[in-house]
């Protein structure tokens, strides 16, 4: 178990699955974890839990609804001015949505929730990154990437056509996760900042049960135990991307079980990436890129 005492790690999404039982075993490694959820009496039980479970007075919350681009920026000055450092971040918050709908910035909110909050808050925080170097972003994609041929960039909001019960929504958003990793490392080259993607598996958990499908919430409950890999299993790769000797100076890459795998062609366009890049910039409002 590598010691990862006096580093800072930031998790998105770490109330449950895979984002809660990574934040719990990068703080039983002696990291200060600060968790990132957007219910306030859920992240609290989380901590409570983690805290007892490891022993360690090192865990932290911060909330935040990451589907609004507002609270993406309060989180990332909350967390500015209460840590001086940070050594890892976990971008791992995201969910399937089968119907569309639209955040309060009035954006589709798979796309919102699964790409312009890696974009932004990563973005927001690169000063900090970079003051901590070697320090390391890490982006939890899919292989459901693999779902679609590449970017819509004429339906970005999924209004010109939405498809069958949002998985080309999502695809596409984990898509753009690959997208970014690859072109934020480019980016980043020569700072001693990484930059990697990886597919987590299909997992047990809580997730796709936020609508409110009845056939899909008893899948969930009842068969996924049994046929998909436990949550434990699932942070298996970020955790290892995260603690990991043997990945300190890889970057731009994609991970399935702790090992490099090519994405699709679509995820390697270059033009692509570029062209994600940019829109995403103007969609968020950030004006100063790396």
């Amino acid at each position: 178990m590598v010691d990862m005492s006096g580093k800072v790690i930031l998790v998105t999404g770490a109330t449950n699955g895979i984002g809660k039982v990574a934040a719990c075993e990068l703080t039983r490694m002696g990291a200060t974890v600060v968790l990132v959820g957007r219910n306030p009496e859920k992240t609290e039980r989380a901590i409570s839990e983690i805290k007892q479970y490891t022993g360690s007075k090192f865990v932290h919350s911060l909330i935040a609804d990451l589907s609004v681009m507002d609270q993406v920026r309060t989180l990332a000055a909350d967390f500015k001015r209460e840590f001086d450092r940070l050594d890892v971040l976990l971008n791992n918050a995201g969910a399937y949505f089968s119907k569309r709908k639209e955040t309060a910035d009035g954006y589709e909110m798979t796309f919102a929730l699964n790409h312009l909050n890696y974009f932004l808050l990563t973005n927001l925080l690169l000063d900090m990154l970079k003051a901590s170097a070697p320090s390391r972003v890490i982006n939890v994609s899919s292989d459901a990437h693999r779902m679609v041929k590449g970017i819509d960039f004429d339906n970005l909001d999924g209004k010109k056509s939405w498809g069958l019960m949002g998985f080309a929504a999502y695809g596409q958003s984990k898509l753009a996760n690959i997208l970014f990793t690859r072109e934020l490392a480019r980016q980043l080259a020569g700072t001693g900042v990484t930059a990697n993607a990886l597919h987590p598996g299909s997992i047990a958990s809580g997730f796709g049960q936020n609508n409110n499908n009845l056939l899909g919430n008893l899948f969930y409950k009842t068969i996924a135990p049994i046929i998909l890999k436990s949550p434990e299993e699932g942070a298996t790769t970020p955790i290892y991307l995260a603690t990991s000797p043997e990945v300190q100076n890889v970057s731009g890459q994609y991970f399935v079980d702790a090992r490099v795998v090519e994405p699709s062609k679509a995820a390697q366009d270059e033009e692509a990436a570029r062209r994600l890049w940019k829109i995403s910039a103007e969609m968020t409002g950030l004006t100063v890129a790396v």
